[in-house]
């Protein structure tokens, strides 16, 4: 497990994506990365099912809950409560474009409102002794993006934050939809550089349309931390090597291996009342890339999703790509 200190990547939350299957699955491929549940509004976690919506398993570490809201008493009971549930560190969403996110006010829109946040900060860092962190646009609609992050930054950092992620892109809430917001706003890497020139003691981390390890290992040069999103979701395999390539570490994820634990874990997931297609829909791009990744994709999106389907459908789909990868190797 990396600590905190030595954090380089993280996989970002992801609404609908980074449930406790698909941590779990993550943390298969890479022991350092730090994971991010799915944004949970605070008052979901102070009054609804704790177990469904913040249940997580040991292996998972580290693992950080979001939060959505803007009540800073709301926020600082959620945040409690994660850190009482053993989560390593509590992050407030301040950059998803969402309406259901403008009409809580909450999300994105709360970069016009920096003071508020700081005070949401200071909330949750009186009652969770764990980092307490945000999660930022470079700025929303007309806002200038040196002023709004700048103005965003200076406050949460004053508040106590211990870390600040930005998605380097503006949110458009007037005209653009929140997919639309996840593309069309220009990246701009370089105002994050600038960020992390200006509080070079702070813990600076960038987010938004990175690609590659690669990619990780530039932007490292100039920020602390990178957040991979759609990349680690859509094409895993991208994590198996995070490890070796970023910390050092021997070797990379074995996938067969990784295989045999989810096997395992679904296995267990059935067994008290769920569906293999519960584990299996974040697996379908594992082997992107490979002889055989289309067979796998297609086994895991038919038969997996069939009534009364266990876990020998992922082995099923691994055999599929064994003897491909096989036969291009010949």
């Amino acid at each position: 497990m990396s600590s905190y200190s030595d954090l380089r990547l993280a996989v970002a939350p992801m609404m609908d994506w980074t449930d406790r299957h698909c941590r779990f699955f993550h943390r298969q491929l890479t022991r350092r990365a730090l994971l991010y549940t799915e944004m949970v509004v605070a008052d979901a976690v102070i009054h609804g099912d704790r177990e469904r919506l913040l249940g997580f398993d040991a292996v998972e570490h580290p693992v950080a809950l979001q939060l959505g809201g803007s009540d800073p008493k709301k926020l600082a009971e959620a945040a409690r409560i994660g850190k009482d549930l053993g989560y390593d560190e509590i992050n407030l969403n301040v950059g998803c474009p969402s309406d259901r996110v403008q009409s809580g006010t909450f999300g994105a829109c709360l970069m016009r409102t920096p003071d508020l946040v700081g005070a949401c900060v200071a909330a949750m860092k009186g009652v969770a002794a764990i980092p307490v962190t945000v999660k930022c646009r470079l700025g929303v609609d007309e806002q200038d993006t040196e002023t709004a992050l700048g103005e965003m930054a200076r406050t949460v950092f004053a508040a106590g934050a211990d870390a600040l992620w930005v998605h380097a892109r503006k949110a458009w809430l007037e005209g653009l939809s929140p997919k639309e917001n996840r593309d069309i706003p220009p990246l701009d890497y370089p105002r994050v550089y600038r960020l992390k020139q200006e509080y070079p003691n702070r813990l600076i981390g960038i987010n938004g349309g990175i690609q590659s390890l690669d990619e990780t290992v530039r932007h490292l040069e100039h920020v602390d931390g990178v957040m991979l999103g759609r990349a680690a979701y859509h094409t895993p395999g991208v994590l198996a090597n995070a490890d070796a390539l970023l910390w050092g570490d021997d070797g990379r994820a074995d996938l067969a291996g990784v295989i045999d634990a989810m096997a395992d874990y679904a296995a267990r997931h059935i067994a008290h009342g769920g569906r293999l297609a519960h584990v299996t829909r974040h697996m379908t791009g594992l082997f992107h890339g490979f002889p055989g990744a289309r067979r796998f994709r297609q086994i895991l999106s038919t038969d997996a999703t069939r009534p009364g389907a266990g876990p020998d459908v992922l082995f099923r789909a691994f055999e599929a790509v064994s003897l491909e990868t096989a036969e291009a190797a010949a």
